[in-house]
């Protein structure tokens, strides 16, 4: 398959703000990819994060959630610049900076900080249609695998659909929210300590950490600098400055009201359940029962099961997009969208089926925190090449970032790393003392650890060293003459019609091809019930129509000077229609394209893609 390498290919520079006039619309043509970003820092995962820390610790846990979000918006903005001054997302970026084994290895742990994002809206999703439509769990995570397919329905009508569609998706999360804040009626008083920076107790670091790691997710700064880059705009410096402070209010708005949301909801926890003395309700499923009775309304249960699903439905869209991001980055590799998400949901879905059948549905509340503290760990291997590109004087040129804003951004990849480096060593320490086979933590798990800690350690110096420049291998080769074989003219041309009002433009396009020289076949395959099973038997309505229109067709052509014949073919086109080919021995096959967007494309499929498997001659697709 050949090989585009620009970022998001189907979508790179979709939306022209060239001839945008007037400075608010042309902030509103830049609006939109800090949305689809946003919407990961709401997703199930942040909600069990969230409801832990509010419940167990009140409102002692905000200033996390501020500075997380601050830290979020610094980094989104860092990738966001990448993308608009380089056209290169973190993972091109990253295969064209490092060696093959260091890519291989960012690689597999940006897949599986997306499988474990994925694994967290997996289960939010399954936990929402269970306290909706009472749907076990276990069937509700397998009923997760039909929105695979929601992301082909929405690319194929564009970025900015996709965009307004995740909008509205998250307009429902925080009206829902702010209808809960309205009947919890929590202190503002009460809310306003919570800014002030404390830890409890050490349960309340692994909590931080999770609440860190469902906030700045890894796979976002994949996704934020391919995103930019579906805006096309003049590439000089006056316009790219231009695009970088547009794509800052953006990241500024999206992510406020991201925080709004994961405020809210730890706001919600803490009002509702650690000031009943519920300090334990960390379970998205016990904070749902818990509302009615606490809040004194059956509305406020049914309000979060609603923006439960919105928040899993919007994530899963993006994270799909993050995998192929991060899978095309780094590996030159594009499959199927539909395949990648379908594998990007098994690899949740199984672990989600297992925990359930072994632990039982109490066990996805640590799931969920489990999930995201995977996230964090893996913040710092994005992190710090994001740091490290943006900062790259040679590449970024006059957009490489101020010395204060270097600064900052090392002090919190240091922040994260050092909370992550702190909860490892905690957590090893606590295996190691309680597990039943410490040998096995010995043997497997440190090594494993080990191994990290160095990849850590040599993308964060590595670049800090002169080294020569790594040559980067063109997507395509360097041709530098071209040698055009003779073709023959083509003389046996076949032509499916369907007898739709385009027929009279395919007709025309095939006999450009060859002219009154060439002979040509007029193809129709009859799609009866009948035909399929009585074949040329057949004799109903529809086929004797068919055959009429066909020999109208060809009696109109062969009285201008053409050489026409007709062949009727039955039952499925797909198979049909390559076998009257071969038949006619046709050098040419002349189609219409449908033109079906989205679900027709789905539920029909096309033929033409099926067609042209099936036949080893030239197609000619025509289109009016």
């Amino acid at each position: 398959m050949e090989y585009n390498d620009n970022s998001l290919s189907e979508v790179h520079e979709s939306v022209d703000t060239t001839k945008t006039k007037g400075k608010f619309r042309k902030l509103f043509a830049f609006l939109g990819p800090a949305y689809l970003v946003s919407v990961g820092y709401m997703d199930p995962g942040n909600w069990a994060t969230d409801i832990a820390g509010g419940s167990k610790y009140g409102y002692a846990l905000i200033w996390v959630l501020l500075m997380s979000n601050l830290m979020a918006i610094l980094l989104q903005s860092l990738s966001a610049r990448l993308g608009i001054v380089r056209g290169r997302d973190l993972a091109q970026a990253s295969r064209e900076t490092y060696s093959k084994p260091i890519n291989i290895s960012l690689y597999f742990l940006a897949e599986i900080a997306i499988a474990s994002c994925d694994l967290a809206e997996v289960l939010g999703m399954a936990i929402g249609l269970q306290l909706l439509f009472d749907i076990p769990l276990m069937w509700g995570v397998c009923i997760t695998v039909l929105d695979t397919f929601l992301l082909l329905f929405l690319i194929n009508y564009g970025i900015r659909r996709m965009e307004a569609f995740i909008l509205g998706l998250v307009s429902i999360i925080g009206m829902a929210f702010l209808a809960e804040m309205i009947l919890a009626k929590p202190s503002l008083a009460e809310i306003s300590t919570g800014f002030i920076p404390s830890l409890p107790d050490e349960s309340a670091l692994y909590i931080a950490i999770a609440i860190i790691g469902a906030t700045v997710m890894p796979h976002n700064l994949y996704l934020h600098s391919s995103l930019v880059q579906t805006r096309k705009f003049k590439r000089n410096p006056v316009e790219i400055r231009k695009a970088i402070r547009y794509n800052m209010f953006d990241s500024v708005i999206a992510l406020n009201l991201a925080f709004f949301v994961n405020a809210a909801i730890l706001i919600l926890a803490a009002s509702t359940f650690f000031k009943n003395g519920m300090y334990e309700v960390s379970e998205i499923q016990d904070a749902h029962n818990f509302l009615a009775p606490l809040l004194g309304s059956e509305f406020a249960p049914k309000l979060f099961a609603i923006a439960l699903i919105a928040a899993g439905q919007s994530s899963t869209i993006t994270g799909t997009l993050a995998g192929q991001i991060v899978m095309e980055g780094y590996l030159k590799l594009r499959i199927a969208p539909w395949i990648r998400r379908l594998l990007t949901r098994l690899l949740a879905i199984v672990p989600a089926l297992i925990a359930i059948y072994y632990f039982g549905e109490a066990a996805t509340g640590k799931l969920l925190i489990l999930s995201q503290v995977i996230l964090s760990l893996q913040l710092g291997f994005a992190v710090i090449p994001l740091i490290h590109f943006v900062s790259d004087k040679s590449k970024m040129k006059e957009f490489v970032i101020p010395m204060y804003v270097k600064v900052v951004s090392w002090l919190v990849a240091g922040t994260i790393v050092g909370l992550n480096v702190k909860l490892v060593i905690g957590q090893i320490s606590t295996w190691l003392t309680t597990s039943e086979n410490p040998l096995i933590i010995g043997l497997i798990v440190i090594p494993l650890i080990i191994a990290a800690g160095l990849l850590l350690l040599y993308i964060t110096f590595r670049p800090l060293f002169k080294h020569k420049e790594k040559e980067v291998t063109p997507v395509h080769p360097i041709i530098s003459s071209i040698k055009p074989e003779l073709i023959q003219p083509y003389k046996r041309i076949a032509i499916a019609v369907d007898f739709s009002t385009s027929d009279h433009f395919n007709i025309s396009n095939a006999l450009a091809q060859g002219g009154k020289t060439a002979d040509y076949v007029l193809i129709h395959i009859v799609e009866s019930a009948g035909a399929l099973f009585m074949k040329n038997e057949i004799r109903d309505y529809e086929f004797m129509t068919d055959v009429s229109n066909l020999n109208n067709y060809a009696d109109e052509l062969n009285a201008t000077g053409y050489s026409v014949t007709i062949k009727i073919g039955y039952g499925n086109p797909k198979k049909s229609i390559p076998a009257l080919v071969k038949e006619y021995n046709a050098d040419l096959l002349v189609m219409g394209a449908h033109g079906h967007k989205g679900l027709k494309d789905f539920i029909f499929g096309t033929t033409v893609d099926a067609v042209r498997h099936g036949i080893d001659i030239p197609l000619l697709i025509v289109r009016k």
